[in-house]
């Protein structure tokens, strides 16, 4: 059984992978529709070895899942979730923009 602070810990971890810029960008595009490799790179202006390496670290965390077609694999998110708390983590960054900008512990 997980303790209150294994839990927190896991917590902590998923938040870091969030936190990553390219991971997240690549995570918001996926929120429109499933996407190749190509499709992300067009997408999100990142380099197809980085792009790749993102999505390979994403779906070991199972946050997305591809699926083959022929020649291509498509990514899409593993859950609708994760595009749900994205969208909340816009919304509460709207509401608190102000005093984000001005922080200097996060830089």
């Amino acid at each position: 059984m997980q303790t209150k602070s294994d839990a927190d810990l896991l917590v902590h971890k998923f938040l870091r992978g969030l936190a990553d810029p390219s991971r997240f960008t690549i995570l918001s595009c996926l929120t429109e529709k499933s996407m190749t490799v190509n499709e992300l790179v067009a997408g999100t202006g990142l380099g197809q070895p980085n792009v790749s390496n993102h999505l390979a670290c994403l779906k070991e965390c199972g946050l997305v899942d591809c699926t083959s077609e022929g020649r291509f694999v498509h990514y899409s998110l593993s859950n609708q979730r994760i595009a749900d708390l994205l969208l909340l983590v816009r919304s509460v960054t709207a509401d608190v923009a102000g005093q984000v900008k001005q922080c200097r512990n996060y830089e």
